[in-house]
């Protein structure tokens, strides 16, 4: 099961403290930011700690190929500037640095543009990006706001467009949102095929979500606590077309008690065991907090 979390990417410890992270959730793969996601600040890089971190994946049998890099939210390729295009390529060349393979990108938000221009956008600033060693995965939208790549249709319009190769990341929560029935996810899964091709799907993001279909709103939910439900994403999650995908949980933090949004704790550990286990812990969030008192 190559199945990981999001996890940190600190100053001090970088990817080390990255791989140490993963490891204490029993994980297999993981997806970090190289900095944060709100902002352009980025501290440099220290071989030394990558080469150490390597190092410890090499010992514990995690493929550096499945581990994902997620690229900051404040990139909008549908946008008219030029800062997307710059600030992409500087994070591609940090994931390169890192010896990174894959980036994690969300396509764009259209805003005041339409639809049709916020797309070719996206084409002609992808282009100008230009092909480099990494591979950009487009991530599957909710369709929250102006969001684009809510639809197979529109990431396939994208990828058709982009004068290099690219993948896709599908994220549960978001195809849920933004109207696709995952209680029969085969259905899903061979539209997919159809429209985009199953050979571009690199990633996934199972989350469960807060959402009823086709909100568009985008808000995870804990593995089996949404409406997507346990058994619908342990059948997507053990899919025998999928065994060969990295799997990454961005599932909510718990709060210590319901009333408190200052002390929140990762899921991970035990959603994965949940997971590896295919039974569904109803006492999922006590655990959780009993373990981090």
């Amino acid at each position: 099961m190559i199945i990981g979390s999001h996890v940190s990417f600190k100053k001090d410890a970088q990817l080390v403290g990255s791989v140490k992270e993963a490891l204490s959730y029993g994980s297999t793969t993981f997806m970090f930011y190289t900095g944060a996601p709100q902002n352009t600040n980025r501290q440099t890089i220290d071989d030394n700690l990558t080469k150490e971190a390597l190092k410890i994946m090499n010992e514990n049998n995690i493929d550096i190929n499945n581990v994902i890099v997620h690229a900051p939210y404040i990139i909008n390729l549908a946008s008219n500037n030029d800062f997307a295009v710059d600030f992409l390529k500087q994070e591609l060349k940090r994931v390169e640095q890192l010896g990174m393979t894959k980036l994690v990108l969300h396509p764009g938000s259209s805003v005041k543009l339409s639809k049709e221009e916020g797309i070719k956008n996206i084409i002609d600033n992808l282009n100008k990006v230009g092909k480099s060693n990494v591979l950009i995965l487009l991530e599957t939208m909710a369709g929250k706001g102006t969001e684009l790549g809510k639809t197979f249709e529109e990431i396939k319009e994208i990828i058709d467009g982009v004068n290099y190769p690219l993948g896709v990341c599908l994220d549960t929560c978001h195809i849920n949102d933004a109207g696709y029935d995952l209680n029969d996810f085969d259905k899903v899964l061979d539209l997919f095929d159809k429209i985009i091709g199953l050979n571009y799907l690199k990633c996934i993001h199972v989350n469960d979500s807060k959402n009823v279909i086709s909100a568009h709103k985008d808000r995870h939910e804990n593995i089996g606590y949404g409406t997507i439900g346990f058994d619908n994403l342990i059948n997507i999650i053990y899919h025998d077309k999928l065994k060969n995908i990295p799997k990454i949980l961005e599932t909510p933090y718990v709060s210590m008690d319901d009333n408190s949004k200052e002390r929140m704790y990762p899921p991970y550990k035990f959603e994965i065991k949940m997971i590896l286990n295919k039974k569904f812990n109803n006492n999922l969030i006590n655990d959780i907090r009993n373990y981090y008192k």
